[in-house]
């Protein structure tokens, strides 16, 4: 359950007699709403192993897309952060798309993604990736309309498969969060402790500034980013959500390293009253304000975000916790509905 199904739960409430299509579908991971769907799954559903190690499929993802029937219906929805945009509609119905990113591991991050394979896949990805390319330039001429989560989608998109979309942000559900009247010393970082979202990087600055931070994730980076960490870093796998809702009201700052589509966390952390130091590129764009809600670092290295952590220490006085909640109030459920709705011509 993270923001592509959060964007789902929020679709099948706009549509609630939806039928669901999808690769692996494992219930006991899904909430109440996307339980309750019809839920129909691609051949893949049924390979070895495929609940467990779904994207090792990738390459039979494009046929198994296209074998699904959606003959009959009127309009159809896909969520596109791989190939699921592929899948073959009747002439007359609408197709809509809502691209969370064009395939990073395709396109923009497909060097990065390389870098930190294993040997097999570094051998595999050249070859297999070009035909990925071909196809999933291809495919995107079946879409009638597009969605992007963010400016940063929007231009990828633009720039990929030469077609325009319209800026719809993610549901982000703001009214959960709350402000708190105690604030502590410690600035938090919260996500996967994986490669592009740099956790490395707090760590590191951190580790030289002699600040509190409180790193809330688990990742295949977890043992190393313990063990080169100071003292002042703590370390914490999982959160249930009314403490990460404290852990949001109550720090100084979250700390937001990655280069991401859009961004869910930075929104949570404002609509909690509390300011982000970010780096500034990406989906935070379109949610901070520079010097308002938030400060913006120019570079993902130790140098530029620790300059960060001093203009954001000299700022925060002249922070305002309700500039930040007034910010993330533009993303929440109702604004995403109506844009959908409109998309879509209901």
């Amino acid at each position: 359950m993270r923001g592509g199904e959060r964007v789902l739960e929020r679709l099948l409430r706009l549509y609630p007699d939806a039928d669901l299509f999808t690769h692996v579908y494992d219930p006991s991971k899904m909430s109440a709403d996307i339980r309750n769907a019809r839920v129909t799954t691609s051949f893949i559903d049924r390979l070895p192993m495929s609940r467990r190690f779904y994207q090792y499929y990738l390459p039979l993802m494009p046929m198994a897309l296209e074998g699904l029937d959606l003959r009959g219906y009127d309009l159809v929805i896909s969520s596109e952060a791989g190939p699921a945009k592929g899948v073959i509609t009747d002439p007359s119905s609408l197709h809509v798309c809502y691209c969370h990113s064009p395939m990073r591991y395709l396109w923009d991050q497909y060097h990065t993604y390389r870098e930190h394979a294993g040997m097999l896949n570094r051998l595999a990805m050249p070859w297999l990736c070009h035909r990925l390319r071909q196809w999933d330039i291809g495919s995107s001429a079946r879409v009638d309309r597009f969605a992007a989560n963010s400016t940063f989608v929007h231009d990828r998109i633009r720039k990929v498969w030469r077609r325009e979309a319209e800026v719809i942000h993610p549901p982000v559900e703001t009214s959960l969060f709350t402000p708190s009247v105690e604030i502590d010393d410690y600035y938090l970082w919260v996500g996967q402790l994986v490669p592009y979202k740099r956790p490395d990087l707090a760590v590191e600055a951190f580790s030289k500034a002699g600040l509190p931070l409180l790193m809330v994730g688990d990742g295949p980076m977890a043992k190393r980013l313990r063990a080169s960490a100071g003292p002042n870093v703590r370390f914490i796998d999982r959160m249930d959500f009314a403490a990460l809702r404290r852990a949001y009201a109550r720090a100084r700052a979250l700390v937001f390293t990655a280069e991401e589509d859009f961004g869910i966390v930075p929104v949570e952390a404002m609509a909690s009253g509390r300011p982000v130091l970010a780096f500034g590129r990406g989906g935070v764009l379109d949610s901070i304000v520079p010097d308002q809600t938030g400060i913006l670092f120019d570079q993902q290295d130790t140098p530029s975000l620790l300059d960060g952590i001093a203009r954001l220490e000299a700022w925060l006085p002249d922070f305002d916790p309700r500039r930040a909640i007034a910010r993330a109030s533009l993303f929440a459920p109702e604004h995403f509905d109506a844009k959908i709705l409109a998309l879509t011509g209901e």
